[in-house]
């Protein structure tokens, strides 16, 4: 990894953007890689904007890389204020943001937080997620017992 991403991410850890549960959540999303152990939850809440459903706030917890903690933490503030569509439609290396192409072993970073997004944001799930509780599990209590409703996602990295 150049000096320059390395930089970029360590600026982007310094002053991490919404990390932790979201409160009274209209969606949750959960995605794991087995072959790196990196897992990421994201939280959304929707509000409306002009007759529009648009994300409020995301948050996530992650037991990740820095890289994959950095494109989680800008992908949120790059979603607020989209659609559900919108937010769906960006593509992975869209989501890293100002962290600029990654390098080939750290793409998967950014897919860990596209798939979150999608797993959250996920058409059928979008309107029939009830809101997760503030006394919700945490993220480790929910990959060693995970409760109904809550959707884990292996990635292939083959892809």
């Amino acid at each position: 990894m150049n000096d320059d991403l390395q930089r970029r991410i360590q600026d982007a850890l310094a002053n991490p953007q919404n990390m932790g549960e979201l409160a009274n959540a209209d969606s949750v999303g959960t995605v794991g890689n087995a072959d790196c152990g990196e897992m990421l939850r994201l939280w959304v809440k929707f509000k409306e904007q002009n007759g529009r459903k648009v994300i409020d706030r995301a948050t996530f917890q992650s037991f990740g890389c820095e890289t994959a903690i950095a494109v989680a933490s800008l992908a949120t503030e790059l979603i607020r204020g989209k659609t559900a569509e919108e937010a769906l439609a960006l593509k992975t290396e869209e989501l890293a943001g100002e962290l600029g192409p990654l390098p080939p072993m750290k793409i998967h970073c950014a897919q860990l937080v596209e798939g979150a997004l999608r797993s959250a944001l996920a058409p059928e799930k979008v309107e029939a997620t009830p809101a997760a509780s503030s006394n919700s599990p945490t993220l480790l209590d929910s990959f060693s017992k995970p409760k109904e409703g809550i959707k884990l996602t292996f990635l292939d990295e083959k892809k």
